[in-house]
């Protein structure tokens, strides 16, 4: 049995408690989401003990991502193209509140 498009389609009361990026992306923060993420590597990567060449330039290309007409998503894109990294960074550290945010934001806006 297949859906009709009716069927996939959510209220937007829905869409902002159940966000579900497969259906419309509505409901979804993805600035907060990465904010959020940042503010977790940026407590980490401003530690001149955990700080390295990889997280020195991916600071200079997040400001150019920031300073682009697409920033959200070219912001998005450098996350996701650094995830692996992040969760390296976050066990290294046991941060799991920054394994959770991550978590979130690989889960709603990748």
């Amino acid at each position: 049995m297949t859906s009709s498009p009716a069927s996939l389609s959510l209220s937007p009361d829905e869409s902002a408690s159940n966000p579900d990026r497969y259906i419309s992306f509505r409901g979804i923060d993805f600035e907060g989401n990465m904010q959020v993420v940042l503010g977790h590597l940026y407590r980490h990567i401003d530690d001149p003990a955990k700080n390295n060449a990889l997280w020195i330039r991916f600071r200079e290309r997040l400001a150019l991502a920031e300073s682009s007409a697409t920033a959200t998503t070219d912001k998005l894109l450098l996350l996701h193209s650094h995830v692996y990294y992040m969760v390296e960074l976050f066990e290294d550290h046991d941060d799991d509140e920054a394994m959770e945010a991550l978590k979130k934001l690989e889960e709603e806006c990748f």
